[in-house]
């Protein structure tokens, strides 16, 4: 449970998050992301208050406001690398030709021009991972937030992905607010957010 988180966020950074196992990471960034409802207190995204959003609206903001990295890449398997990356633009209702062009650009950027039309399966630890930050990038994202977004990687794959967060806030600007368990990664970042029992230190 959290108690008496007091933070300010601002744009163009990345944040690491750290703590134990059940210090409350997770759920800060849940709530950060809007994906859960705080007890108490108010959660304001620039000039809009969250609390005021009802649900469908919610998830309109979420869509168009939040890019979300996890460490299981939750990509579908049946649909190709663009196809995946394209999906949040198509829910923004985005028109098609542009959201594929938006998509190519991303995925030209982070490297994979060539494994545009593999589908998951035909993909790397790490291209699968690369492939998921283009679909959290695709609808320009004020923020991006990531849940052990290297934790299923090899330390290489790790260890670029790492870079690639820190080339996107240098390059674009983007906002990213990260869980994390690698000390060295947290070290590199503009502010480390310690969580214990709930609180930040």
């Amino acid at each position: 449970m959290l108690k008496g988180i007091d933070l300010d966020i601002p744009k163009g950074k990345l944040y690491s998050i750290v703590g134990a196992s059940g210090a409350g990471k997770t759920t800060l960034l849940q709530i950060l992301g809007t994906l859960s409802k705080p007890d108490s207190g108010e959660l304001f995204f620039n000039d809009t208050k969250i609390s005021d959003l009802n649900d469908n609206k919610l998830a309109e903001f979420r869509n168009r406001e939040i890019g979300f990295v996890f460490q299981f890449h939750h990509l579908l398997p049946e649909f190709t690398a663009l196809e995946n990356v394209c999906i949040p633009a198509f829910i923004a209702k985005t028109p098609k030709a542009k959201a594929e062009a938006r998509a190519k650009e991303l995925i030209d950027y982070l490297g994979l021009a060539d494994r545009m039309t593999h589908k998951p399966s035909e993909l790397s630890g790490g291209e699968k991972q690369r492939v998921a930050m283009a679909r959290a990038l695709i609808n320009s994202p004020s923020v991006v937030m990531a849940d052990e977004p290297s934790g299923n990687l090899d330390s290489t794959n790790r260890d670029e992905l790492h870079d690639l967060l820190f080339k996107l806030r240098d390059d674009l600007g983007q906002t990213f607010i990260i869980v994390t368990h690698d000390d060295h990664f947290a070290e590199q970042s503009d502010r480390i957010i310690h969580i214990k029992d709930g609180i930040i230190e």
